[in-house]
């Protein structure tokens, strides 16, 4: 089993990473900061634009840890990773399987199932916990609703309709995200989902949490073998790692949306926390991502016990077992993808 290792993300906008006797070092204006070996980490996430050096880049590349650049507000730009884990026959059969809709959609359907089993749980642990301070009569509602759409992604047969039950469920899921909100009801008031740019905090911190786990489902694709930018359900598009997405789908509900309605819950994040921008976007303030992304770091380090192999793994390992798992299902070592089901 991999070993979960660290991340290093760097958010100083001037800060400058480099290689130092098997360190990498963070410097800003000629001084260091910080250093940590590189035996210690799985991958180095920049906020900033003053960038790494070569030598290092090199280094992360021998060393298959994943490099990642992204702007200030967290859209990705790009990443460097070494040379791929495993066979050629393994991607030549990925994409024979990504253009035969018949094949691909037995992979799309159990990423579909996944995210809206998952979602239905998200509700129902509300339920559970809150059901006195929360609309249960919706809530229930919505469950109901969102297992419909579970027994129908199983039955469909073309990818055009899998992806309409998906965006039902997600709908029915949103439409209810604003009750699962217990603390600060009136800044953080969630109405709809929206995106480049969110325009309101909810939707600030659940783009910041897709980004870093579509960044940690991407590295997990490649390190096992697959093309991330190959998919099965999301269409493929110049610079899109459309498998990453097709695999965090089911991964969303429990490490995205559940983080963020803790942090929200617990006060961990206050509407001072963000900005709002001329053009309307909101924005987390450096200080604020800083505390996100420390809290995203340990959340990580919790142990959980996978459903599928029953072992009991770090949840930041999840997305590398899933990624491994459908290396698996894609070779025909196993008959069907065993996507992540929580509870």
């Amino acid at each position: 089993m991999k070993k979960l290792l660290n991340v290093l993300y760097v958010k100083l906008e001037d800060a400058y990473l480099c290689l130092e006797n098997e360190n990498v070092c963070v410097r800003q204006n000629g001084e260091d900061l910080l250093k940590i070996p590189l035996l210690n980490l799985e991958g180095i996430v920049c906020f900033n634009y003053s960038g790494i050096s070569p030598q290092l880049m090199g280094a992360c590349a021998e060393r298959r840890i994943f490099v990642s650049f992204l702007t200030q507000t967290g859209r990705f730009l790009a990443s460097v990773y070494g040379e791929t884990k495993g066979n050629v026959l393994l991607r030549k059969e990925q994409y024979r399987i990504s253009e035969d809709e018949k094949r691909a959609i037995r992979l799309a359907k159990n990423f579909v199932f996944g995210k809206l089993h998952n979602q239905k749980w998200v509700i129902e642990r509300t339920l559970r916990d809150h059901g006195l301070r929360v609309d249960a009569e919706s809530l229930k509602r919505a469950s109901l609703f969102i297992s419909e759409c579970m027994r129908q992604a199983l039955e469909c047969g073309a990818m055009g309709e899998l992806r309409a039950i998906e965006g039902k469920g997600a709908q029915t899921y949103f439409n209810v995200f604003d009750e699962l909100i217990l603390q600060n009801k009136e800044s953080f008031m969630f109405i709809s989902r929206n995106r480049r740019p969110p325009i309101d905090p909810v939707n600030a911190l659940l783009s910041f949490a897709y980004v870093l786990l579509a960044n940690e489902c991407k590295a997990s694709l490649e390190a096992v073998g697959l093309d991330s930018y190959v998919g099965f359900m999301h269409a493929d598009r110049p610079g899109r790692p459309s498998l990453a997405l097709d695999l965090m789908e089911e991964l969303r509900p429990q490490f995205a949306d559940r983080f963020v309605l803790s942090m929200i819950n617990r006060k961990e994040i206050d509407p001072s926390d963000f900005e709002r921008q001329e053009s309307g976007a909101v924005l987390l303030k450096d200080e604020a991502r800083k505390r996100f992304l420390t809290a995203w770091q340990q959340r990580k380090r919790e142990e959980i016990t996978h459903p599928f192999i029953e072992e009991k793994i770090n949840r930041g390992l999840v997305p590398h077992v899933q990624a491994l798992l459908l290396s698996k299902a894609v070779r025909g070592d196993l008959e069907e993808y065993p996507c992540f089901l929580w509870k």
